[in-house]
C-alpha cells in the first residue's frame, strides 16, 4: 500500500512538474528540459554502471558520468546553443577513443580486465544517453511544445495505465515474460490503449502540430500512439531483463515508489527514437 501511495505522489506531482517545464519554459529550444534530460541521463548512467558491476563489467563512476552525458550534452549544444559542426559524432568518437586508449598501458596482470572496462564504457555511452538524446532533438520540430508534450503524455500514461490495469485485471494473466513475471497481458493492453487514446487526442486538440500529408490526421496519430506505446512497453521490459540478469530488483532508490532514475525513464528511452522517427515520417 505504501508503494502505491508513493507512486501516486510521484505521478500527481512529478509528472505535472515535467509538463510545466515543457509548456512554460520553451526558451532556447527547451534548454531547461534538455538540462533536465542530461541530469537524468547522468543518474541513469551511474545506476546502469552499478548494475554492470554485478557482472564484473567495471567502470569508474566519474567515467560513467562523463561518458553517459556525452550524447545529450552534445545535442543540447547543437539544439539549444546553436553550435555547428560535427559536435555530436565528434563527442561520441572522443568518448570511444578514451575507452580504447585509457588502459592500453596497464600492467599485464590487469590486461584481462581491458575488455570488461571497454564493454562497460560503451554500454554506458549508449544506454541511457544515446536514447535520451532523441528527446532533445524533438525541440527542433515546428510546434515543439505540443510535440514533446504529447510524447510525454503517451509514455507516462502508458506506464500508469499498464500499472493500473495490471493491478485491477492482471492477477490471472501474469508471468508471460520471464524478464518481468509481474507484468500481465491486461497491463500491456491497458498501456497500449492509453498511448493510442493520447495519439487520437493529439490529432483532435493539436491539429497544427499533428497534421499529416500522408494519412488523415487521426489514423496517423493512432499509428504514432500505438507504436510509441509498444516501444514504451518494450523499453520497460528491456530494463527489467537487464536487472534480472544481474540479480538486481531496482536500479536505485532515488524515486519514491519507482526505484531509481533508470526505472523511471526506461519506457521513455526506447519510445523516444520511435516517436521521433515516426513523427518525421508521418507529419
Amino acid at each position: 500500500m505504501k508503494k502505491i501511495f508513493e507512486r501516486l505522489i510521484i505521478f500527481f506531482i512529478g509528472f505535472p512538474l515535467l509538463l510545466s517545464i515543457v509548456v512554460f519554459f520553451p526558451q532556447h529550444n527547451h534548454l531547461l528540459l534538455n538540462l533536465f534530460c542530461i541530469v537524468f541521463t547522468i543518474l541513469g548512467a551511474i545506476e546502469f554502471r552499478n548494475i554492470l558491476t554485478h557482472k564484473n563489467l567495471y567502470i569508474a563512476i566519474p567515467e560513467a558520468v562523463i561518458l553517459g552525458a556525452i550524447s545529450p550534452t552534445a545535442w543540447t549544444l547543437v539544439v539549444s546553443l546553436g553550435l555547428r559542426g560535427n559536435i555530436v559524432p565528434g563527442a561520441f568518437i572522443l568518448g570511444a577513443s578514451w575507452l580504447m586508449i585509457s588502459r592500453l598501458f596497464t600492467s599485464r596482470e590487469n590486461l584481462d580486465s581491458y575488455i570488461y572496462h571497454t564493454t562497460a564504457g560503451f554500454s554506458v555511452m549508449i544506454y541511457p544517453g544515446l536514447f535520451m538524446a532523441w528527446i532533445i532533438q524533438m525541440a527542433t520540430f515546428s510546434g515543439a511544445n505540443m510535440v514533446i508534450l504529447v510524447f510525454f503524455l503517451m509514455t507516462f500514461f502508458n506506464d500508469g495505465a499498464a500499472w493500473a490495469a495490471g493491478i485491477l485485471f492482471g492477477k490471472k494473466n501474469r508471468g508471460i515474460v520471464a524478464a518481468s513475471p509481474n507484468k500481465s497481458i491486461a497491463g500491456f493492453i491497458g498501456g497500449m490503449f492509453a498511448s493510442l487514446v493520447m495519439g487520437i487526442a493529439a490529432a483532435i486538440f493539436f491539429p497544427r502540430a499533428f497534421s499529416s500529408d500522408i494519412l488523415p490526421s487521426i489514423p496517423a496519430c493512432a499509428i504514432l500512439g500505438l507504436c510509441t506505446g509498444i516501444a514504451a512497453i518494450m523499453g520497460d521490459l528491456g530494463e527489467s531483463a537487464i536487472k534480472r540478469s544481474a540479480g538486481v530488483k531496482d536500479s536505485g532508490s532515488l524515486i519514491l515508489g519507482r526505484g531509481g532514475a533508470l526505472d523511471s525513464i526506461d519506457s521513455v528511452l526506447l519510445a523516444a527514437p520511435v516517436y521521433y522517427i515516426l513523427y518525421r515520417v508521418l507529419f
